[in-house]
């Protein structure tokens, strides 16, 4: 009887160490993956703070000059969009962001107005630091196989006042269309911009409730997330 309740006691002991093993797993694991091997998620994406690099004005069939901005601008290369979502892992908060450089696009602005302003992301090409969060992207949350891209369309001119100084930033309202996964929406946010020697720079970010755009909640297997999300882009502009 006494070797019964000894070996009680010690499968009772074994099993609560057990217990407090998984817990320590399923909670730590966690947190030493998020905060210790990958690392807290980029930045948003925004204006650059270093040295502007300067690009000839003049360089194509654009009418931009050193003291003007009117003409034809296209997104070059430096250029970015992508996605920041909040994401619940084991009780864990996490910020999964995933980009592309596959980004197009032209800007016209006549004198002090942005006349037109279109530009598309590829969104075949976005990726993350997890290549399973990136699979699930790709199909079950936005198919890319059937919408490849992501466009957005000015549908209001934007009044810049006055031409903004070398290096100076300047905030913008942006009313227009962005239509993705099947399904257009009219969308209004802010955009900082700044020009840049013989560039633009733009960059910011637009909310993205989920549901809106027929696009399913990205949770799946133990990763939580909210109904909504954020766009983000910042786009180099060059004379065209």
């Amino acid at each position: 009887m006494r070797m019964f309740n000894s070996l009680r006691r010690r499968w009772g002991r074994w099993l609560i160490g057990a217990i407090v093993v998984l817990v320590v797993l399923v909670i730590g694991g966690p947190f030493v993956f998020f905060h210790f091997i990958e690392g807290p998620a980029p930045a948003p994406l925004s204006l650059s703070s270093g040295t502007s690099t300067t690009v000839a004005a003049g360089s194509g069939s654009s009418s931009a000059t050193a003291g003007s901005v009117s003409g034809v601008w296209d997104v070059t290369n430096g250029s970015q969009a992508g996605y920041r979502v909040k994401e619940i892992l084991f009780g864990q908060s996490h910020t999964a962001v995933g980009r592309t450089s596959g980004v197009t696009g032209r800007v016209t602005i006549a004198g002090t107005t942005v006349k037109a302003a279109t530009f598309s992301v590829d969104l075949t090409k976005v990726t993350s630091d997890q290549s399973i969060r990136d699979e699930q992207f790709q199909s079950r949350i936005m198919d890319t196989a059937s919408f490849p891209t992501a466009t957005f369309t000015l549908t209001r001119p934007i009044s810049l006042g006055t031409v903004p100084a070398q290096r100076v930033e300047v905030t913008e309202t942006v009313t227009g269309n962005l239509t993705m996964h099947g399904a257009t929406r009219s969308v209004t946010f802010h955009l900082q911009a700044r020009r840049s020697g013989g560039k633009i720079e733009v960059a910011g970010s637009v909310p993205i409730t989920f549901a809106e755009w027929n696009i399913a909640n990205p949770s799946g297997g133990p990763a939580q997330t909210s109904n909504s999300g954020t766009m983000e882009f910042l786009l180099d502009l060059v004379p065209a």
